[in-house]
């Protein structure tokens, strides 16, 4: 019998609490499959304005536990809430955390995230004695948890509650880095010899992920192709020669989905549902869009497109605004749903006017209407620059709504090429990263739509797939015990 896992997650959002992406989900959800799998496993985050106002139970779990914070005791309390069947831990300190958001406004980032973030990395020890864990492992998620690994490898060391203790480390985007001033080093309480190239400092600023890169003994990324991608010049947003020296305990395990939630046969949230056996609610949904965003109803017979992102050069918007003319003259429609920068925002709205009747744009974040964007699409956009994994190609698989995307991340992972002469593949993918590329993939895929056969064929494909947590879970716990193998038994 192997031994059972104890292990901690630290991330700073998780579903249902709070979220600002696909994070969230990960953290909300990876806990529960890995219950499932006989691990037992909490989960620890900040406490914040937004979970206070949500409707959860939360209940006091330890009282006055303290941080030392330079020269200072920073006082918190701790509140517990379950998830299915996992617990929650939230730290309390409404000085860093009761914020209308949760990194920062429309303006910018919170000035102290340095600070907030700090303190969330400290508060494990302290909560860990107050509870009594003595976690195998501590999963620590991007970099507002990555100075875990860091104290665990120096400032903890010896320490009663992380005797045997391993850190695994998941990167779900490489270009958010935790950068902070040098000036504030001191505050993190670690000895001045760790801001250096080896440690911390990143042309003269503290990065966190670059503390989590160097001392964690595992670090994953959400896809095997990003684990790749960003030892590159291209994608390694200056840390790939970093991420090289790791390569050895570097691994990629694409993401799962809750299909819980994302199922168009059960969806409670969609126009009709519908299965691969019976297709027909397909397109109900199809016409509750195109009446939910205002369109012509005559250009139904055409391909619906659907895009849920991120409004941002990453998503690859500004491959779309330079095909767009073309686009709309094909016979097409398309929706867009989300927010993001501000230049998108009124380029977007400036097109929907333009192209009244073809181009429904809505600036915001509407769960509902992303159901049924994605079972009334007949394709999905996702031409990114870059993407560490992506969900919604993965949600457009079950419900039939065949992806066109660019060949990077986890992107490459999960969507494999369709091949019109024998019937196989489950979406349409282009290489370069150019308009041109774009368009003629894009163009590729409305022809294909035409012939009703082939259509269905690859609807069937994409919905036969199975991205569900239970395999990734299993990868996770694999993972776990070879990173405490490595430990206990290094070289």
């Amino acid at each position: 019998m192997e031994k059972e896992l104890n292990v901690i997650f630290v991330s700073p959002e998780a579903v249902p609490f709070a979220k600002t992406g696909g994070l969230a989900d990960v953290a909300g959800a990876l806990p529960l499959a890995l219950k499932k799998l006989g691990v037992n496993v909490a989960v620890l985050m900040p406490l914040y304005g937004m979970i206070k106002q949500g409707h959860f139970s939360l209940t006091l779990a330890a009282e006055n536990l303290e941080v030392f914070f330079g020269h200072h005791r920073l006082a918190f309390n701790l509140y517990t809430a379950n998830s299915g069947g996992v617990p929650f831990y939230f730290i309390e300190r409404d000085e860093y955390f009761e914020r209308s958001q949760l990194y920062g406004t429309s303006r910018g980032d919170y000035f102290d995230n340095l600070e907030r973030f700090t303190f969330l990395a400290k508060s494990l020890l302290p909560v860990c004695r107050a509870l009594n864990l003595q976690p195998d492992i501590v999963h620590c998620h991007d970099w507002q948890a990555a100075l875990i690994p860091v104290y665990l490898k120096n400032n903890w060391v010896g320490m009663e509650s992380f005797e045997g203790t391993a850190s695994v480390f998941t990167i779900h985007n490489l270009a958010y880095q935790g950068l902070f001033p040098k000036e504030k080093f001191p505050l993190l309480d670690l000895d001045w010899s760790l801001f250096g190239i080896d440690g911390l400092e990143f042309y003269d600023q503290v990065n966190f992920l670059k503390g989590g890169i160097v001392f964690a003994d595992t670090i994953t990324t959400v896809s095997r192709q990003y684990s790749r991608e960003i030892q590159t010049n291209e994608f390694g947003c200056g840390l790939e020669g970093v991420l090289q020296t790791r390569a050895e305990v570097l691994t990629g395990i694409v993401n799962g989905i809750d299909y819980q939630q994302w199922d168009p046969a059960t969806d409670k949230l969609i126009a009709a549902n519908f299965s691969p056996n019976s297709l027909s609610g397909k397109e109900k949904n199809k016409l509750a869009v195109i009446e939910k965003f205002g369109l012509n109803a005559d250009f139904s017979k055409g391909p619906l497109l659907g895009m849920i992102s991120r409004l941002a050069d990453q998503k690859g918007f500004d491959l779309l605004a330079a095909i767009l003319p073309q686009l709309m003259a094909e016979d097409v429609t398309l929706v867009i749903l989300g927010t993001g920068e501000e230049k998108y925002h009124r380029l977007l709205q400036e097109a929907a006017s333009k192209y009244q009747g073809r181009l429904g744009v809505k600036i915001a974040y509407d769960n509902t209407l992303a159901h049924l964007i994605e079972a009334g699409a007949d394709m999905f956009l996702m031409p990114s620059r870059y993407e560490p994994c992506g969900l919604n190609q993965i949600y457009s698989l079950k419900y039939g709504t065949v992806p066109v995307v660019r060949a990077t991340g986890g992107l490459v992972d999960t969507i494999q090429p369709v091949d019109l002469g024998k019937k196989t593949g489950t979406g349409f993918s282009f290489e370069d990263y150019t308009p041109e590329a774009f368009l003629s993939c894009l163009q590729e895929a409305i022809k294909a739509y035409q012939n009703k056969t082939i259509w269905k064929k690859l609807m069937a494909n994409a919905m036969s797939q199975d991205f569900s947590w239970g395999s990734s879970a299993k990868a996770y716990v694999d993972l776990y015990r070879l990173t405490l193998e490595r430990l206990n038994n290094p070289g």
